[in-house]
């Protein structure tokens, strides 16, 4: 009986973990679409590339953030 509850809380363990993965993925993908179309749109009006770096990546984190708590 301790076996079968023992696995069963290792299965829990395994599925929540793989959902995480899922969710981060997609976050990744996300951040990274973001970045790329504010880091060209930044360097493109003529800022530097350290400039667009900062700028881009505090937006993107701070829309990633509100879509994560859903704050639309």
């Amino acid at each position: 009986m301790a076996n079968k509850l023992v696995a069963v809380f290792l299965m829990c363990i395994v599925l929540a973990g793989a959902m995480y993965v899922r969710e981060a993925e997609a976050t990744k993908e996300s951040f990274k679409s973001c970045f790329t179309a504010c880091h060209d749109g930044c360097k493109a009006e003529g800022h530097g590339f350290s400039f667009c770096e900062v700028k881009c990546d505090t937006d993107c984190t701070d829309k990633e953030i509100a879509e994560t708590l859903n704050l639309h």
